[in-house]
């Protein structure tokens, strides 16, 4: 990530001018959905006001831990990435696929329309993003697009910030992804916050974004905001608590004999956390109902993991009947095979799975175990 790289008008607004452009999304009748502190955690839901976002938060997050945390300012973008990902936006959990009845001997088959409400997601960190794109390339392929996706996705205006405090877990500035929004927004904002100052240095991405942004009272961003917009980027870019290189190990340094798997295995509880809360993961399998006199019946896609014994589930049993091979399956497609299909990994740095794995295990320290000869390998010594 090259850092700031503004390419449309960029002007400064003050919070008053941020509330405002919540304002114009609800007046264009969108729900806006953006970063809430519910239940502990922060989390997204619909908002009205960015004063129900979460000023003065943050998270102290780590393998297998998450606490709130208060900042001690007023800051409102002053934490990494929300508990949660935003694909379910998109992507739901339970999607119904048809619904069949049957009446005096004749069978109705109807396939729902899909249900695409008019959205803004603002606050969208650029890990997240990135990882929309990554769900584009897989739902909106033109030989099998997704009907609901591509209804839900088709009209979403993007309000992105720029991440000013990442996490120990984040390690998006290694993958190329963060912390700075690049591309894939109508707005982008970052928070320009201490010495008094609390202002928000906002990019228009699109056509859209720049007319919704000559609405709002602003001033021209100057050098010294830019300055210190780049400044943020960089110390940003250089506190993330972990790291990983996209392209490497290749496919043909991990071996499937090597006892860091059994290790690994011997920890997971192969409950499928990591892919609940991953922004990429998209594994789904369908489920099918009757109503007890049998005259209806409902199919409905629902989410899955490729952790469920299940998930792999063909005639006379699962493919992947161990948890060593089904964390396999998981880390090796998330981070070696994605890119022979898509051409990018399917790993955005977030962290997610890290924070949210109950026994706390370390994707980026077990592919750098699993790298490493196997004389040398093992728990010891690995960065965590």
């Amino acid at each position: 990530m090259e850092g700031l790289n503004t390419v449309g008008l960029v002007e400064v607004l003050t919070l008053d001018g941020l509330d405002d452009v919540v304002r114009v999304l609800r007046d264009q009748g969108r729900k806006v959905i953006g970063p809430i502190v519910r239940d502990g955690v922060i989390t997204h839901d619909e908002f009205d006001s960015v004063s129900e976002l979460p000023h003065g938060w943050t998270e102290d997050q780590d393998g297998g831990r998450y606490r709130l945390v208060p900042t001690g300012t007023d800051e409102v973008f002053g934490f990494s990435s929300p508990s949660t990902s935003w694909k379910r936006y998109l992507y739901p959990e339970r999607t119904l696929l048809i619904r069949a009845r049957r009446d005096n001997g004749t069978v109705e088959v109807v396939q729902p329309q899909p249900d695409a409400p008019a959205v803004a997601f603002f606050g969208i960190r650029s890990c997240d993003l990135v990882a929309l794109g990554i769900l584009d390339r897989v739902f909106l392929d033109r030989e099998a697009t997704d009907p609901t996706y591509a209804a839900r996705r088709s009209d979403v205006f993007i309000v992105a910030a720029a991440c000013n405090r990442p996490g120990k877990t984040c390690f998006c500035a290694s993958m190329d992804t963060g912390p700075t929004p690049r591309s894939g927004f109508d707005l982008s904002v970052r928070e320009l916050h201490g010495d008094g100052r609390h202002e928000f240095l906002v990019e228009a991405g699109s056509e859209r974004g720049t007319e919704l942004l000559a609405t709002i009272a602003s001033r021209r961003a100057t050098t010294a905001d830019l300055d210190t917009a780049q400044a943020l980027h960089g110390r940003a870019a250089a506190s993330m608590g972990r790291r990983m290189d996209p392209q490497d190990p290749p496919l043909a340094a991990l071996d499937p004999d090597h006892p860091r798997w059994d290790d690994v295995a011997n920890r997971c509880l192969a409950c499928g956390n990591c892919t609940m809360v991953c922004p990429t993961c998209f594994c789904n399998a369908t489920e099918d109902s009757t109503n007890l006199t049998g005259t209806e019946a409902e199919r409905w896609r629902v989410w899955d993991s490729c952790f469920s014994i299940d998930f792999s589930h063909l005639h006379g049993g699962s493919v992947r009947s161990t948890v060593k091979s089904r964390y396999r399956q998981w880390l090796l497609h998330k981070l070696v095979t994605w890119h022979d299909q898509f051409d990018v990994s399917g790993c955005v740095g977030c962290g997610r799975c890290i924070t949210w794995c109950p026994v706390g295990i370390d994707l980026t320290a077990e592919i750098t175990a699993l790298a490493t000869p196997q004389q040398s390998a093992g728990r010891k010594g690995v960065p965590s």
